[in-house]
This record gives C-alpha cells, structure tokens and sequence, in this order.
C-alpha cells in the first residue's frame, strides 16, 4: 500500500522541508491542483495533507483525509495558571464593544490577521460566512521568548524558538538556554490538560510579561496550533512529518479519543 502527502498549491518552506521528510521515508508527494476538482488518490492509497484549512475545506473530499484540530475555545478554556493571561472567544459584536487595549486573533484558522486594537471598535475584519464569527480576544501582553513543540501523544517530537521579542528569531529548542524551562512547562500542561487536545497537535509557549508577569516573566501558553497547518521553523522536519501525518492521515486511522477533535 502507497502512502501520499498531499500539499496546498500555496507552496512554502515548511512544505518543502516536510516534502523532502516524506520521500526520504519512500512516500509519494503531490502538489493538488488549485482550484481543480476533488481528487481521489489510486486505488490502495493512504493520503495525508499539509496545507491551509479553506483548501483543505473545498479540496480533500475525495482523500479519505481526517484533520485533526485543538478546539477553538481550548485557549480560553484552560486555567489562569497556564495561560498567565485574561482570555476569551466571544461573537464578533462583542468584540467590537469591548475596551482597549485588546489582541484580536481567529480562534483556530489564519482567517485574518491576529493584531492589537486600540480598542474593539477598530476591528475591521474580512467578510465571513457567518453574520457573527466567534474571535478570540485577549489582553495585550509582551513575549519575550516563543516557541514552537510539535506534539505526538504528549510526547515533544521536536520544537524550536521562532520569536524574539515578537521578531521573528529562530532556534532548535534542543541545546537552547531554555530547553528545560519550556520541556517542564509543557510537560505540566499536559500532565493536567494532555486530554484536552488532539493526540497530534502544535503547541506555542512563551515567556511572557504582563500585569500578572512582571519582573522576570512567566512561562504561558501562546496557542494551539493545526499541525498540517504550521510551521516548522527550525525544528526537526522528519520528527515534525509524525505529527502532521497523524494529524491530517486517513479517516479510518482516527482513534476514539482523537473523534472529537476532527474538522466538520
């Protein structure tokens, strides 16, 4: 039986590392064609994706493909203890009458830029199929060091830093000066809430500073991520390529405890 991962035409650097992981491996990859119709893999084919969610929404129905996502009020769901911050996913209304400062961001797509606002009435954001989308709204605080963990089964398959100060600054999380600070970190988050997201998944933490933080900081959850949909930055692409294949593989592969956390 062929194994295929199937790539979004929007091509990308992670892709590539991930596409080169794949064939290492000995699995097919393609590039699916954009804006063409649903392909179906041939006969005896296990198909797995990397890509964005609204290709994958109009483009893999005929893969067999399951995506595997946190939910989108996971962030806000989680105690104070782990996410040093106030945070919420309300309708988009709400947003818009709420005060300022505020860090706006989709709960779980890239559907629009996650920003600061001066406040709720700047939020001007991108048509959308619902009347009232759901965003994720918190108070602004400052990272002073992020980074990424690919997550398979609780265990960090591999990580990297990607941001300084909100700069762009990547790193193997292996040999870095705060490797054992971040493994701890996750590894308390989850021991207490591992069930609360998908067995593949993408974590970001942070080091953070805010009015509950200052000083020094404290260490908090940024997000969670799509694996199929993120970036590896300068973390292992062969380790990365585990956790996107589970996270975005065959319907039929999904375990009980992962149904949950399947995209409609």
């Amino acid at each position: 039986m062929a194994d295929l991962l199937a790539l979004a035409p929007h091509r990308s650097t992670t892709a590539t590392l991930l596409a080169g992981a794949a064939r290492e491996r000995g699995m097919d990859v393609t590039v699916l064609p954009r804006g063409g119709p649903r392909a179906a893999p041939p006969p005896g084919t296990r198909a797995y994706y990397y890509g964005g969610p609204l290709f994958a929404d109009s483009a893999l129905g005929g893969l067999g493909i399951a995506l595997l996502e946190p939910d989108g009020s996971w962030l806000d769901g989680l105690p104070h203890a782990f996410t040093g911050r106030r945070v919420g996913c309300v309708p988009l209304s709400e947003a818009r009458r709420a005060p300022g400062p505020l860090f706006v961001k989709p709960p779980t797509d890239k559907s629009f830029p996650a920003a600061v606002y001066a406040d709720g009435t700047r939020l001007r954001l991108p048509a959308s199929p619902l009347d009232d989308p759901l965003v994720q709204v918190s108070e602004v605080v400052t990272w002073v060091r992020e980074f990424r963990l690919h997550l398979l089964d609780g265990e960090i398959r591999t990580g990297s830093q990607y941001a300084v100060h909100g700069r762009l600054d990547v790193a193997p999380l292996a040999g870095h000066g705060d490797e054992a600070e971040v493994r701890a970190f996750a590894a308390r988050l989850i021991e207490g809430h591992g069930d609360s997201l998908p067995s593949a998944v993408v974590l970001d933490i942070g080091l953070m500073r805010g009015s509950d933080a200052p000083g020094e900081g404290r260490w908090a959850v940024v997000e969670g991520n799509m694996a199929w949909f993120s970036n590896v930055y300068a973390g292992d692409p062969a380790r990365a390529l585990d956790v996107v294949l589970r996270a975005a593989g065959p319907r039929a592969d999904i375990g009980e405890g992962d149904a949950r956390f399947r995209r409609a």
